[in-house]
């Protein structure tokens, strides 16, 4: 149970650094050319720290679980980012990549079975 709690902060955290990576770019549009401002986003900061914390939580994964089961569970990132894409950012999904959700949830799925 424990292994499985690990998995799913890892794939959250990954989710929140790519969610907070793309508020980044965003406010970057509006700023002037130059990296100085850039760098002083704290979306930058956040998506650092959730991306760095979500690599030491997939290592504390990848201690108790074999890589070939573990790596592929990671896809659960493809449908969290996908549902915020979608809900936050209001981007258009359309159906052949809904069905390739459907697909990794499945994978997912009979994968989970050997955790």
């Amino acid at each position: 149970m424990t292994t499985l709690l690990l998995l799913l902060a890892a794939c959250l955290l990954t989710c929140m650094g790519q969610v907070a990576q793309k508020f980044a770019v965003e406010g970057w549009r509006t700023q002037p050319d130059g990296w100085a401002l850039k760098l002083r986003s704290p979306w930058l900061w956040a998506a650092l720290i959730c991306l760095g914390l979500g690599l030491l939580v997939w290592l504390l994964v990848l201690q108790r679980l074999e890589v070939g089961i573990a790596y592929p569970m990671l896809s659960l990132n493809f449908v969290l980012v996908t549902l915020v894409a979608r809900f936050v950012f209001h981007e258009p999904i359309d159906r052949r990549h809904w069905l390739g959700v459907l697909l990794v949830i499945a994978g997912v799925v009979l994968l989970g079975r050997q955790v």
